[in-house]
């Protein structure tokens, strides 16, 4: 599947389930030039700057693979940076029929060490682990307790308020 596809399936899902009932608006809607198997792109939600993957199920570990890398100015990869101009990360999960998203805000990227700052390196790709996803190890289940707190899981009904909640530029 392509960059173009995978992005714009998802994102065009995620409009019908979830940023049309809530009454948001997407514009400026771009794929990245890389990461293409990550579907990667940016778009504005209503006054927000979105970056968006979709993960990947890797065949040996529990959880799903996300590549966030950037390239600088030099063209080396690097991770994203609490002062680049983003206010939410959201990562793409599915497995069969079940789908749903990570919405990080900029903050809890930083605490969590996945997006540089000052002080300290952030992270080229992470794993996420998914509601559905039960993890074993005690770092993947230390991971998974915080990452919860910032996913979505679209069912029958998608919390609502939990959605508005998440996207809310208080959040950020």
């Amino acid at each position: 599947m392509s960059n173009q596809t995978i992005f714009s399936q998802n994102l065009s899902f995620i409009q019908k389930q979830l940023y049309q009932p809530l009454n948001f608006t997407i514009s400026h809607a771009t794929k990245d030039k890389e990461s293409n198997e990550y579907g990667a792109g940016t778009y504005k939600l209503n006054q927000l700057t979105i970056i968006t993957r979709t993960a990947k199920i890797t065949p040996k570990k529990i959880g799903q693979f996300v590549a966030i890398w950037q390239r600088d100015q030099q063209g080396i990869t690097q991770p994203q940076h609490i002062d680049d101009k983003f206010d939410l990360l959201v990562i793409n999960c599915a497995n069969g029929d079940k789908f749903g998203q990570f919405v990080f805000p900029k903050t809890a990227l930083a605490k969590h060490g996945i997006i540089s700052t000052t002080q300290k390196r952030g992270k080229n790709g992470i794993r996420v682990y998914p509601s559905w996803d039960k993890a074993i190890n005690k770092q993947a289940v230390k991971t998974q307790n915080w990452q919860l707190g910032y996913f979505l899981e679209f069912s029958l009904e998608i919390d609502l308020g939990r959605a508005k909640q998440l996207y809310s530029e208080q959040a950020v």
